[in-house]
């Protein structure tokens, strides 16, 4: 069972979630995942690919850090290219195409074998918030678990429509339900929220 007060919570567990779970616990911090569904802990979208132009330099940037993604990458890889190759060398890329089932168990090893990590399945409904402060977290039945720090890495769910033609509905990836109450609640606090479209082909 989880503790109730952790250090760092980090909720969402994408990508940027799995890595900052990794990092916040390797640095000796008692820290908990959050996310709807630990089945899809370091999920790879619908081109299942780690690298290009912009991602390949935040990869660089992860492993020079210590972070896991390119490790994850190489031990789960089943091709890698280097892009644009026909044009100057400042336009040269490293991008891998990956097994997507591989690269998420990958991930899940490698969290479940870092020690100071927690994980926990549920969706985040709101921000414990005491003297301008957050102080934790709360659950869509009711949890309330507290921390010093609080890491939002929601990405594509946080009040996520998916479109498909002319019908719209909500998700943050197909078959899997949005992420709600924390977008409302930040607004409240003064943010601007806003959506950027995706693309995914046929």
């Amino acid at each position: 069972m989880f503790e109730k007060e952790y250090d760092v919570i980090v909720v969402g567990g994408g990508h940027a979630g799995a890595e900052a779970t990794a990092a916040a616990a390797n640095m000796g911090s008692r820290t908990l995942l959050v996310t709807m569904n630990l089945q899809n802990i370091g999920q790879m979208s619908c081109n299942p690919a780690m690298g290009g132009i912009a991602k390949g330099q935040i990869v660089r940037e992860i492993d020079a850090l210590g972070g896991y993604s390119g490790i994850i990458t190489d031990k789960s890889a089943i091709q890698f290219k280097m892009l644009n190759k026909s044009k100057g060398p400042a336009m040269w890329s490293p991008r891998a195409q990956n097994d997507r089932m591989r690269f998420a168990e990958e991930w899940r090893l490698a969290l479940e074998s870092t020690p100071n990590a927690d994980f926990y399945q549920e969706m985040v409904s709101g921000l414990l918030v005491e003297n301008n402060k957050v102080v934790g977290v709360r659950t869509s039945l009711g949890v309330d678990i507290r921390a010093k720090a609080v890491v939002l890495t929601n990405g594509t769910f946080l009040n996520g429509l998916i479109h498909i033609g002319e019908k719209q509905f909500g998700g943050g990836r197909a078959g899997e339900k949005a992420a709600t109450g924390i977008t409302e609640q930040l607004v409240d606090f003064g943010f601007d929220s806003g959506r950027m479209k995706t693309g995914t082909p046929p």
